[in-house]
């Protein structure tokens, strides 16, 4: 929210009142406490007039400070919190004449005693960001609403990104984000997943513990400064130091949840039956050996909406009239070695009997006057189930526990945007904050079923809508885009964006789902699909499957469908990777380039894991421009190699995309490529590229460690597995390992 008028006045209306001095400094148990008058305090006659700030500081981990403005102590506390991580011990105090300092691991905030009101964030000795004089205030609007701000100096080419799933550029410089769930598509401003959290490229990340409307102000009110602003008598915030943004995606997802592991098999292909299209068992069938005729690797099939009959979302009960024998079909489809998704979201339409039973037993959302919340957009007359309730949530579970019964193994759980603030929750919580966190309770409770009736490595649901912690319910997708290359770029943007916001796993509809691609288009989305983390065929009125765009496209899918599958040993390390440290399986190129300038606005291409740049490209005749790093990278589908820094522009066919290694990489390629299950450590091959003289690469795969060693001219390979002996065969410049051939290490030659 804009506070001021240019950088002399404030907007009318609006009055301010910001810290500028030190009153007293107090420290407790690792915490530090400073009371702030907001005019100068020259004789006793001032110490009669306020307001008063009073600013604390406590370090709940090591390189992490939280920062707390108060005005008002005495508001009613109303949830929902964040879940955030909390240790002992973890600061110093320390004051003296000049300042009053806060230091945790490497990070300190210190507060000038004398002087001009000044908070500075160091490290190493060296100011990663500030709040300065009339940095952080109080704000009244000219309706009486009473805002806390805060801003925070940036740097001279200070890049800023994050703030959740967005679709305009990775770049948030210049932006205005505001925190605010809603279903507004990837075509505009609005974002179904809203992080309050931003990282940079200068060695520090900030999170703003407020899980309702947050307003940022990215170097566009101050375009010298990051603002935000909530309405409310405290603003607690985080500043995260890295120093690298890996690092600090680390320490955020470590305060505030990291990712799940998904199972392997949902890194396969997933088909569904798209939106409004007409389908029932002999169509779903028909698709599914349709793909095997064509040996297109299948291993998720997914019932979108119209499984349940209409005007009855959810009732959780398959259309009688389409699937008589909802149990015998999902044993039928499972025989072909498929998981079953199905749909669902936490809406409950009045003519479905959920409505009559929920309302009955109090579970669904009401108003203040006690009557069920209801609106007819999306279903007619439909409420929304109230997560804050235990008994609701158990309620909600219990209808999916029956579906998993069934045969269902996992779900899309859609919506959850449109959450109204006009409402009273069973728990007392604020609407306004709750707008954004009714996305991570939904998500949590039908997570949480998941992994109690298949187990913690089979829980997996496939979510649209998000907050901050939100990242621990993997997978979630982009949304509703359009059938265009526009549209194709926006999903990019967004899950870049997401992945700078701690979520490790991202996905979208191949081929866009507004509208039907053309060929082209279509063949485009899936090798972007197939190299994404995890892929999806879906669409909204008109089916993905590939015959019905050409013979080519069934080609296309086929290549690139097998080439993840062939390359899952690489894939799900780097998933382990985003379970183990935060760090997203998709990744902006700066993640691993911060010290590339090049790198820090490229928003058309992306590292898969931390060895694979991949340039998906945007255009029918396949003409496309990426940025390669310093060093000399290979094409991995050809071979070429190609030396940076430098921009490269090709021209490449439908069964061809930008794929290059990371010189100096090792990339483990599996033996199988029709499914993503399968030991990826048994008969791997290790793939070395442009390995240097003493060069030693360490690969992990599937729980073995495998070691690549060139000295001179010569590779030498390795493994150490606790439970057999591994053979290690060599030709050329790729090393193949096997499991209990009896040797550890084989030398060969290579140029």
């Amino acid at each position: 929210m804009k506070f001021t008028d240019g950088y002399w006045l404030l907007r009318e209306g609006v009055t301010a009142a910001h810290p500028v001095e030190v009153l007293d400094v107090t420290s407790g148990p690792g915490g530090l406490e400073i009371h702030a008058p907001t005019q100068p305090i020259r004789h006793r006659g001032d110490l009669l007039k306020g307001p008063v700030v009073t600013i604390t500081a406590h370090a709940p981990m090591p390189d992490v400070i939280g920062v707390t403005l108060t005005h008002f102590e005495g508001e009613q506390p109303r949830g929902p919190e964040f879940e955030v991580r909390a240790e002992e011990g973890a600061a110093q105090v320390s004051y003296d004449e000049e300042y009053a300092t806060l230091t945790s691991g490497a990070l300190s905030v210190r507060v000038a005693r004398g002087g001009s009101w000044h908070v500075d964030f160091l490290a190493h000795g060296r100011t990663l960001t500030s709040s300065g004089p009339k940095g952080m205030g109080i704000m009244r609007d000219a309706d009486g609403s009473h805002y806390l701000r805060e801003q925070l100096g940036l740097r001279v080419g200070t890049s800023v990104y994050g703030l959740g799933e967005r679709f305009g550029p990775l770049v948030k410089n210049g932006q205005v984000v505001d925190m605010w769930n809603a279903d507004g598509g990837t075509a505009t401003e609005q974002a179904y997943k809203n992080v309050p959290f931003y990282l940079t490229d200068a060695g520090y990340g900030v999170f703003v513990d407020h899980p309702g409307r947050v307003s940022f102000e990215v170097g566009s009110e101050a375009v010298s400064r990051v603002q935000f602003s909530v309405e409310s008598q405290q603003l607690t915030y985080y500043v995260i130091h890295g120093p690298t943004p890996k690092d600090i995606l680390r320490k955020y997802t470590a305060l505030t949840g990291r990712p799940a592991l998904p199972p392997a098999w949902s890194f396969g292909l997933w088909l569904s039956t798209s939106f409004t299209t007409s389908y029932d068992e002999e169509t779903v069938t028909s698709f599914i050996d349709g793909m095997r005729e064509r040996e297109l690797p299948l291993s998720v099939f997914h019932f979108d909406c119209f499984w349940m009959r209409e005007f009855n979302w959810c009732d959780f009960r398959w259309d009688p009239r389409v699937f008589p024998d909802p149990q015998g079909m999902l044993a039928r489809l499972k025989e072909k070695g498929l998981r079953i998704c199905v749909w669902i979201n936490p809406y409950i339409a009045q003519r479905s009997p959920l409505f009559a039973e929920g309302k009955a037993l109090g579970h669904l959302l009401r108003k203040p006057d006690g009557s069920v919340w209801q609106w007819d957009l999306w279903q007619p007359g439909m409420a929304l189930v109230d997560f804050t309730s235990p008994d609701a949530r158990d309620w909600y579970a219990a209808k999916l526990e029956a579906l998993l019964a069934q045969g269902v193994d996992c779900f899309k759980t859609d919506f959850g945007e449109r959450v109204p603030v006009d409402v009273a929750y069973a728990d007392g919580s604020d609407p306004e904050r709750m707008h954004n966190y009714y996305a991570y309770l939904y998500n949590r409770t039908v997570f949480e079923v998941l992994r109690k009736h298949r187990g913690e490595a089979e829980a997996v649901v496939f979510a649209r809508s998000a907050t901050a912690g939100s990242q621990r319910f993997p997978v979630h997708w982009g949304g509703d885009c359009e059938a265009t290359y526009e549209s194709m770029a926006e999903s990019l943007r967004g899950g870049l964006s997401l992945g700078m916001s701690g979520f490790g796993f991202w996905s979208h509809d191949i081929g866009g789902f507004e509208g039907t691609p053309s060929p082209a288009l279509f063949k485009r989305w899936i090798a972007f699909g197939l190299l994404s983390s995890h892929s999806r065929l879906h669409g909204s009125s008109s089916y993905r499957v590939p015959w019905l765009f050409d013979e080519e496209a069934v080609d296309v899918l086929r290549l690139f469908t097998r080439l993840k599958l062939s390359l899952m040993p690489y894939v799900y390390e780097a998933a382990r990777a985003a379970h183990a440290e935060g760090v997203p399986v998709m990744r902006a190129m700066v993640l691993e380039f911060p010290d590339d300038p090049g790198c820090a606005h490229l928003e058309r291409q992306y590292m898969l894991g931390p060895d694979l740049l991949v340039a998906p490209v945007f255009s029918d005749d396949g003409d496309v421009s990426y940025y390669v790093p310093e060093g000399t990278w290979t094409h991995f589908l050809s071979g070429r190699t190609v030396t940076g820094p430098r921009w490269v522009r090709e021209r490449h066919g439908f069964l061809s995309v930008p794929l290059l290694v990371r010189p100096g990489a090792v990339i483990p390629v599996g033996a199988v490529d029709d499914r993503p299950e399968y030991d990826h450590a048994d008969d791997v091959t290790l793939r070395a590229y442009g390995l240097g003289r003493g060069t030693q690469v360490t690969v992990a795969v599937g729980g073995v460690t495998f070691t690549v060693v060139r000295e001179g001219n010569t590779l030498r390979a390795s493994s150490s597995d606790p439970a057999a002996p591994w053979g290690l065969a060599a030709q050329g410049r790729e090393v193949r390992a096997r499991a209990g051939t009896g040797f550890l290490s084989l030398e060969l030659e290579s140029d």
